[in-house]
């Protein structure tokens, strides 16, 4: 399935955030720490980060023994990368075309990026092109049903969508058909305080951009009011949930 995808649009969106994306990240740690422990062992090689943000996993794969390149679409977190020496080399570059020779690569590790591709397959297929021979692919990515309680805080304001909507776990299968992948699904939520931080911490990541051609909502004191009447919430505070699915090399 494609996507209309802004990717310019994308990495503006990105680049905003990044001076403050490890303060925000709490969901892409848990989501890499989980994808983490479903990686097998890696002898010392090298190893792509794809969409590597603000380096925070490169570190750990260079700590690691891996030689990292660190590849973003946004310039701004390669810098932010960089300036906290993330990786041996640093790559501008869409996941959809990787600027990298073929088997090139030991391991590609994709956290939480791959939802920004026009087309998944073409994504996973890139991976797969990368690798040499034994290599290993580790991504996670978000599903329909992600984000579920920002469309029904909004719904009823009758403002249109103010989250994107995710491809389908049978979609995501499919576009990885035929590459050696096991997947695993997790679904975790998370709560904030109020509406507002829960909105926050969306904008904070970078995840405002929206492929109706919106960065973002205008949030006013109105609107917040009623979102915060709206949003659903149990005894832990106002929820965020996600549907994460991981696709692993199967050895």
């Amino acid at each position: 399935m494609t996507l209309r995808v802004n990717k310019a649009a994308v990495a503006r969106a990105f680049g905003r955030a990044a001076g403050h994306y490890e303060q925000h990240a709490e969901l892409q740690r848990r989501c890499g720490d989980a994808l983490l422990a479903l990686a097998p062992p890696l002898a010392d090689g090298d190893l792509l980060d794809a969409g590597c943000g603000t380096g925070w996993y490169s570190r750990l794969w260079q700590q690691r023994g891996q030689r990292v390149v660190a590849l973003d679409l946004s310039p701004q977190m390669l810098r932010q990368a960089r300036s906290l020496d993330a990786a041996s080399s640093y790559l501008a570059g869409d996941i959809d075309a990787l600027p990298l020779a073929s088997q090139s690569v030991d391991c590609v590790w994709s956290n939480l990026a791959v939802q920004w591709s026009s087309d998944l397959r073409t994504a996973l297929h890139q991976f797969a092109r990368v690798l040499r021979p034994d290599g290993v692919m580790l991504f996670s990515t978000l599903l329909a049903g992600s984000l579920q309680e920002v469309h029904d805080a909004w719904r009823p304001l009758g403002l249109g969508e103010h989250a994107n909507r995710f491809l389908t776990e049978e979609q995501v299968r499919a576009a990885g058909a035929g590459l050696n992948l096991r997947f695993i699904r997790q679904t975790p939520v998370m709560h904030f305080p109020n509406a507002l931080s829960a909105m926050r911490s969306l904008k904070g990541i970078g995840a405002t951009h929206l492929h109706q051609g919106r960065d973002g909502a205008s949030l006013t004191r109105q609107r917040l009011a009623q979102l915060e009447a709206l949003w659903p919430r149990d005894a832990q505070g106002c929820r965020l949930t996600y549907q994460l699915l991981f696709g692993v090399t199967q050895r």
